[in-house]
């Protein structure tokens, strides 16, 4: 899977310096930021659409298809910003072995 979020990187990163009318993400890039969390939004919401109608349906297609768009969306926003998904895989492997209630805590108490 990894494979899979590096192309995606590298091709991501390529985009930025595209003319907005040769694809997609250039694009968004060329709107702004605040274009790009808007597509993340609306992509997050309709992941959530779908996984109600998983959930009462059984069908999970449209729910793949949308957390999909939702993860692809998520991927510009990052790269948009410079953090590249690597960043965030590191920082899910940090919280292997941690409880989850006492990383909220400590969080919380820092706060």
């Amino acid at each position: 899977m990894s494979d899979v979020f590096a192309e995606l990187s590298r091709v991501l990163a390529e985009r930025k310096t595209a003319s907005p009318d040769s694809s997609y993400v250039a694009s968004l890039y060329h709107k702004g930021l605040n274009k790009i969390l808007e597509k993340v939004g609306e992509e997050c919401t309709e992941t959530l659409l779908a996984a109600k109608d998983a959930e009462r349906s059984g069908d999970i297609d449209e729910l793949v298809y949308e957390t999909a768009d939702l993860w692809f969306h998520t991927l510009v926003m990052l790269s948009a910003l410079n953090v590249h998904p690597d960043q965030v895989q590191a920082e899910l492997a940090r919280r292997f072995n941690l409880s989850g209630l006492a990383e909220k805590a400590s969080r919380t108490a820092t706060d």
